[in-house]
């Protein structure tokens, strides 16, 4: 009986021991941080690794240095020239500081979402709409500078803001088809102009080498003639300039009027 009393201290022994180093070792991660509190008071941020804590006088709080990733829901904003828009974005940011993103703020995630909601709705309303849809790498530079300097108190850095979809209006969208399908129309009627114009001028100047060398324009004539005879025509008929015959008509006229 004596024995089985002892063993049965032993094991009870063994039992408190093992709970004592379950509550006194901890093992963090390369990524993990502990930020250790005892008795109520900041002790300091430890890890990675073998961590030994004092039972019951310290308690810990584990911090995450990965990289969040966390999606702003969309917001309803109206932009300066007062048309209503939705606009989501994602963040993405880290802790830097594990000691202040546990003493500064409750939920250093949740924070971090709001202030990035209210930031997105006050930027976004100070912009119209043609430069919210055109300037997106400069309004994602202003949200991540004045989130950073809101959050970099409380340990947490923002690496980068980005704007994903921009909800309008079915009437917007529209208006805003009709007014690229003109502006098309119009570029196009330039381009169209501008050809004509040059070419006018190339005429202009083909006309004034050709005045000053008429025999020039024969010997044009007799290409495009070339040209044609080249393609698989059985019959090809083609205008004969006066100029070609004109002097033959001039010597028939000649030899007519010294017979007479």
């Amino acid at each position: 009986m004596d024995i089985i009393a002892n063993l049965q201290i032993y094991l009870g022994i063994l039992i408190i021991v093992l709970i004592i180093l379950s509550q006194a070792i901890k093992i963090l991660r390369e990524y993990e941080r502990g930020v250790i509190f005892r008795l109520g008071r900041l002790v300091g941020a430890k890890g990675p690794g073998l961590i030994l804590l004092i039972p019951i006088v310290d308690r810990i709080v584990k911090v995450s240095l990965r990289i969040i990733t966390m999606d702003v829901p969309a917001q309803e904003v109206i932009t300066k020239d007062t048309v209503p828009v939705k606009v989501n974005a994602v963040i993405y940011f880290r802790v830097v500081n594990p000691e202040s993103a546990v003493v500064e703020v409750q939920d250093f995630v949740n924070a971090t979402s709001q202030i990035a909601q209210t930031t997105l709705r006050s930027v976004l309303g100070q912009m119209e709409l043609d430069e919210l849809l055109s300037q997106r790498e400069k309004i994602n530079q202003t949200l991540q500078k004045i989130v950073d300097e809101h959050t970099g108190p409380w340990g947490i850095k923002v690496t980068a803001v980005e704007t994903k979809d921009i909800e309008l209006p079915e009437g917007m969208k529209r208006a805003m088809a009709k007014q690229a399908e003109a502006e098309r129309e119009r570029r196009a009627k330039i381009i169209h102009a501008e050809g004509e114009y040059q070419a006018s001028e190339k005429l202009v100047k083909a006309a004034d080498r050709i005045a000053k060398q008429p025999i020039a324009l024969q010997l044009r004539y007799f290409q495009t003639l070339t040209e044609v005879a080249t393609e698989k025509n059985s019959t090809t008929i083609f205008p004969l300039p006066i100029d070609l015959i004109k002097p033959f008509l001039e010597n028939y006229g000649s030899k007519e009027s010294k017979k007479k």
